[in-house]
C-alpha cells in the first residue's frame, strides 16, 4: 500500500489540529508537516517533498492560490487539494488555472476529503459537485498572469504594508519592490495602492475580516 505523505496548510491552529487527526485516522495517510501561511507551505514543500498538499485560500503573508503556483512551478508532480470556505466563481477558477487537482468546500465530510486526497494521488481531479460547473466555465475566461513576486507584492500591498516592509519580508530590495509595483499597475491599469487592494479583494488575493483588523 503506498504511503501518502501530507503538508497541511492552514492559519487556524485548531482546525490544522482536526485536519491532522482526521487524516491520520487513515492507515495509509500521514501528515509530514503545517504551515501556518503560503510562505511557510512553500519552504516546507521544498523541504520535506510531500505528495499532497491540503491548502487553504485566504492567509497572511502569502495566499493558498499563489503558494499553489509557485509549489507547482518548483514541484509539478506534487499535488494540490484546495480547501475552503468560498464556493466564488473566481476562487475555484483561479485555483484550477494554478494547478490544483481539486477543490474542496470545508463543510464537506471527513470522508470526502479523504477521498479527494486518493483521487488526487492516482490523477484524477476531484471538485466539490456544488463547484464543479463554474470550474469548467471559468478555464474560458481570460486571465492576467502576475509573476510569482508580483502576485507576494500585491497581497502584501493590500495588507497595508509599506515598501521597506515588503523588502524586508520578501528578501529584496527597495527598488525592487517599487519595480513590482510598478508592473503591477502597469499590467491591471490601475495606478494607486486603493485601487491594487480593491483588485485584490475583487480578485480573491485577500478577503476582509478575517482577524481584528486584518485584511488577509
Amino acid at each position: 500500500m503506498q504511503q501518502i505523505t501530507v503538508l497541511l496548510v492552514e492559519d487556524h491552529t485548531v482546525v490544522r489540529e482536526g485536519l491532522r487527526a482526521l487524516v491520520e485516522a487513515e492507515g495509509d495517510i500521514e501528515v509530514i508537516g503545517e504551515a501556518a501561511d503560503g510562505l511557510e507551505a512553500v519552504r516546507l514543500t521544498k523541504k520535506l517533498h510531500p505528495i499532497v498538499v491540503v491548502m487553504d485560500i485566504t492567509m497572511p503573508l502569502l495566499n493558498g492560490l499563489d503558494a499553489t503556483r509557485e509549489i507547482l512551478t518548483v514541484t509539478p508532480d506534487l499535488k494540490v487539494l484546495i480547501l475552503s470556505a468560498f464556493r466564488d466563481d473566481e476562487y475555484v477558477s483561479r485555483a484550477a488555472a494554478e494547478g490544483a487537482m481539486g477543490y474542496l468546500l470545508k463543510h464537506s465530510s471527513g470522508k470526502v476529503l479523504i477521498h479527494a486526497i486518493r483521487e488526487i494521488v492516482r490523477g484524477n481531479t476531484f471538485f466539490d459537485p456544488s463547484v464543479a460547473g463554474w470550474a469548467r466555465r471559468a478555464n474560458n475566461k481570460p486571465k492576467i498572469r502576475l509573476t510569482t513576486r508580483e502576485a507576494e507584492t500585491l497581497q502584501l500591498v493590500a495588507e497595508g504594508m509599506a515598501n521597506k516592509q515588503i523588502a524586508s519580508h520578501l528578501d529584496i530590495s527597495i527598488k525592487t519592490v517599487e519595480k513590482h509595483r510598478q508592473h503591477l499597475m502597469e499590467k491591471l491599469d490601475i495606478h494607486d495602492t486603493a485601487g491594487l487592494t480593491r483588485y485584490a479583494i475583487e480578485t480573491g488575493v485577500i478577503v476582509i475580516g478575517k482577524g481584528p483588523g486584518l485584511v488577509y
